[in-house]
């Protein structure tokens, strides 16, 4: 079986004439906008588990259902909020706006404050 940087002296072998530059992949970077489906569930599926673990560390480190109950209310308000910032001011308080993240959310109420 040949291995990697083996050269292949079968008759059959094409003689290397020049060398051919590895194809690039497409660059991107980090103000770019993600659009690759399986790149966006990994994303997904990584917060995820960024989300447990720091819940777990959380709870190894003082464990209780006291603790269990504040950081579950905690994590149920944040996602609320987040919903709220996204979801119900475009759709029910000010369909104008356009929701593109939270500093976008920042701005539309700056925006608004100057208006009242």
């Amino acid at each position: 079986m040949a291995r990697f940087g083996d050269l292949d002296h079968s008759p059959t072998a094409k003689p290397v004439t020049h060398l051919e530059p590895e194809p690039r992949l497409p660059s991107m970077r980090l103000t770019d906008d993600l659009t690759n489906p399986r790149a966006i569930l990994a994303k997904g599926w990584l917060f995820l588990l960024l989300g447990f673990l720091a819940a777990g560390g959380l709870l190894a480190l003082h464990p209780g259902w006291r603790e269990l109950t504040l950081l579950a209310i905690a994590i149920w308000a944040f996602c609320r909020w987040y919903y709220f910032m996204f979801y119900v001011i475009e759709h029910y308080v000010d369909p104008s706006f356009k929701f593109a993240g939270l500093t976008s959310f920042l701005r539309y109420l700056q925006s608004s404050k100057r208006q009242a």
